[in-house]
């Protein structure tokens, strides 16, 4: 039987926007659940109802009728180890709420470069929350489908860009596979409609490799709105400054994650089943917000 209505959980963030849209585009009845309605009034989602992850009771009753849902949560950046997360104690409400409502498939968003956790000695505790939110999803009983992106072009938007230039942290060593979320939300709604009751995972990689700096200069060239120009941050004062806020620290991992992380191209199956990304940097940057 195939999916019909599907429920979004983060749909009103940089990422789960252009999902949400792309699922409406695509003709599911798709279900906007947030902590703030009024926030996804612009989706075009068939309802919006009001949920969160750490309501069980909300979840329960924004599921009912639902044969999908889309989960696009992450830790934020201040939390700490201590802190309940979003990902994981969160996620064990939506499973509890998915199967009272017997939902067949559920999707997630969760990252290509977590990969690099535990090597050459990087050890950070926000990948292995990503790594549990995996494991529970695959014990959850439910057909579940992982999606593990490469990196955004939205991440050249604000705070990234701010006074006229875009502040790069370090220097990152190898190319990444750059995606737009446009291109990504048409990759999940394509995977909604293959059949089936299998466990599945996609890697998310875009049609063209950079290094950070080259993304940044790509953008900067193609940006119409202001002149830009790219200010270079070492990433010891990041660190140093890390030690004294949790938020600073936050960036200074993922982005020395983001910087060491020997990724390849590992997406040709996705491109296979869930058609290849279409939008270049350059495209993108030109009507970037």
């Amino acid at each position: 039987m195939p999916i019909r209505r599907v429920a979004v959980l983060g749909a009103t963030g940089t990422l789960g926007r252009p999902v949400a849209r792309e699922l409406v585009a695509a003709g599911y009845a798709v279900t906007v659940v947030a902590r703030d309605p009024i926030k996804a009034a612009s989706l075009g989602a068939t309802d919006v109802v009001p949920g969160d992850v750490f309501d069980p009771a909300s979840l329960r009753k924004a599921f009912a009728g639902t044969d999908a849902v889309y989960i696009n949560l992450s830790v934020r950046p201040g939390e700490k180890w201590s802190d309940p997360h979003a990902e994981t104690h969160g996620l064990r409400n939506i499973l509890e709420a998915a199967r009272a409502n017997r939902v067949r498939r559920l999707a997630m968003i969760s990252s290509l470069v977590k990969s690099y956790h535990g090597h050459d000695g990087f050890d950070w505790w926000v990948f292995d929350v990503k790594n549990q939110a995996v494991r529970l999803l695959r014990e959850s009983g439910i057909a579940s489908t992982v999606f593990y992106p490469s990196t955004f072009f939205e991440n050249f938007g604000p705070p990234a860009r701010e006074g006229g230039k875009i502040r790069l942290i370090g220097k990152s060593k190898h190319p990444m596979w750059f995606i737009g979320g446009r291109d990504y939300g048409r990759q999940v709604a394509r995977a909604f409609a293959i059949e089936g009751d299998d466990d599945r995972d996609y890697a998310v990689q875009g049609p063209e490799a950079f290094t950070y700096e080259e993304a940044a200069r790509v953008f900067a060239e193609n940006y119409p709105r202001e002149r830009l120009t790219i200010a270079h941050i070492p990433m010891l004062l990041v660190r140093g400054m890390g030690l004294f806020s949790p938020r600073i620290g936050y960036f200074a991992a993922i982005v020395e994650a983001l910087n060491e992380y020997p990724e390849s191209f590992v997406a040709q199956r996705t491109w296979n089943e869930l058609g290849k990304p279409e939008t270049t940097l350059a495209e993108w940057a030109k009507t970037a917000p």
